[in-house]
Formats: C-alpha cells, sequence, structure tokens
C-alpha cells in the first residue's frame, strides 16, 4: 500500500474513532444537549475565525455543540458590505443569518499568530494576473492593514511586521463589520457587540482590542513554564 495510502487511512480511523466517542457521549451516555438541539440552534456568540488548522475555535475556548455560529475563511477576514454583484458572498451571508435569524448578542473575530493568509499578504509581490488565484483576491480584504503596517514598522523585521498586519486584520474587519446596516442598527440599538480577538499561539495567551488603550491586551495571560527549581520561571522579560 502506497504511504499516502496508509496516512490517509490512519487519519480516517481517527476520526471516525472521534465521532464514535462524540455519539456515545451525547446520544448515549448523556442525550440531553443533543436533543435540545435538534429542536433547533440559538448561539448567542457569531464567531468569524480562520481556516487554520491549528486554530480550531470551538476546541480553543471550550465550547459546546451549540454555543457559537461560525464563519472560517483564510486569515477571518470580513469583506466590506457590497451589493450582489454575481459572486459568492459566504461571509456576509454568515453575518446576515447570524444578525436577522439567529439574532445573536456578540460577534467576535478571531485572529492569530503565524496566519498564513497574513504572512502570504506581507509577501506580496507584483505578478502575472491569474484569473485562478483565488487567494490574492481574497487577501485583497486587508490590504489596509497591509499599508498601515508598511507605513508604521516598514524597517521592522518581517516576523514584527506579519504580527502588526494580524492585529491591524482584525481592526480592518471590525471596521468592515459597521459597513452591514444590520450590524450597525443592532449596535445602535443595544442589542449587539463586536469583539476582537487575537490567538498567541507561540505563547499560548488570548488577547482582546481595548478601545481605550487602542490596542491588544491580554484576557488570558500565557504561562509561566516551570524552571528546574520546581517554581515558575518568568516566560518573557518584562
Amino acid at each position: 500500500m502506497p504511504e499516502n495510502s496508509r496516512m490517509d487511512g490512519h487519519d480516517l480511523e481517527k476520526f471516525i474513532s472521534g465521532f464514535e466517542r462524540f455519539q456515545q457521549q451525547h446520544y448515549g451516555d448523556d442525550p440531553t444537549l443533543l436533543n435540545e438541539l435538534v429542536q433547533g440552534q440559538h448561539p448567542r456568540t457569531l464567531l468569524i475565525g480562520c481556516c487554520d488548522s491549528r486554530v480550531d475555535p470551538g476546541y480553543l475556548i471550550g465550547a459546546e455543540p451549540g454555543d457559537i455560529f461560525v464563519s472560517r475563511n483564510v486569515a477571518n477576514l470580513v469583506p466590506p458590505c457590497a451589493p450582489d454583484d454575481g459572486g459568492y458572498h459566504g461571509v456576509s451571508a454568515a453575518i446576515q443569518f447570524a444578525l436577522q435569524n439567529l439574532k445573536v448578542e456578540r460577534i467576535i473575530i478571531l485572529g492569530h499568530a503565524q496566519c498564513g493568509g497574513i504572512r502570504a499578504l506581507m509577501g506580496t509581490e507584483p505578478k502575472k494576473p491569474d484569473n485562478f488565484d483565488f487567494i490574492s483576491k481574497w487577501m485583497k480584504i486587508a490590504e489596509p492593514a497591509r499599508r498601515s503596517t508598511l507605513a508604521k514598522f516598514g524597517n521592522a523585521s518581517k516576523e514584527v511586521q506579519c504580527r502588526v498586519c494580524e492585529q491591524s486584520s482584525i481592526l480592518n474587519s471590525l471596521n468592515n463589520l459597521m459597513t452591514f446596516p444590520w450590524v450597525k442598527q443592532a449596535i445602535k440599538e443595544g442589542r449587539l457587540t463586536v469583539h476582537g480577538w487575537y490567538f498567541d499561539l507561540a505563547a499560548g495567551e488570548l488577547l482582546a482590542y481595548s478601545e481605550r488603550s487602542g490596542c491588544f491586551l491580554p484576557m488570558v495571560c500565557a504561562l509561566e513554564p516551570i524552571g528546574p527549581t520546581g517554581r515558575p520561571a518568568r516566560a518573557r522579560t518584562p
């Protein structure tokens, strides 16, 4: 059997076993939750996250089935609200459904460190037009974040630029949220709040944007590693 076939079989077995555990937990041991969800979904949160396999939103925040309505895309972007031009508007449709049908009370845009989409954006070089280059076209949504990053941190390292752009892109998407009439109206009426979160993959901490401070501040700080003496060692210098 080819090596890739063996790997594929291993993954499938893992996924099937995972579903069996889910089935036993929610349909066998305690079917209460799933019995309720069969009647319909009533999440109070729309979470817009990245497709990156390392940052599954439900896994990161310990959500149960039915807790969050999730829309995932490359680099957790929100496009500006625009009339239907014959294209496909998956994120916009998710926002509309969440606001108009589910009546969610909050929207969280969850970005993260080491985002491949942002790294591609920051490394963009002129190239020949390609009608099938969907990623470059999609990432143009974050172009304002790239421009502001280069204007302020043009001489910084690529790592610093990417981190700044990852966070700036979240703010750009929060601004784009305000172009949707249902979002703007719900916020005006006090029925909706919006939040920008950033998961630092390397440090293992969660930050949130603070309008008051104008920057991302830790909500859940990184754990301090245990040093050789058995006491917590400082994770980073002050």
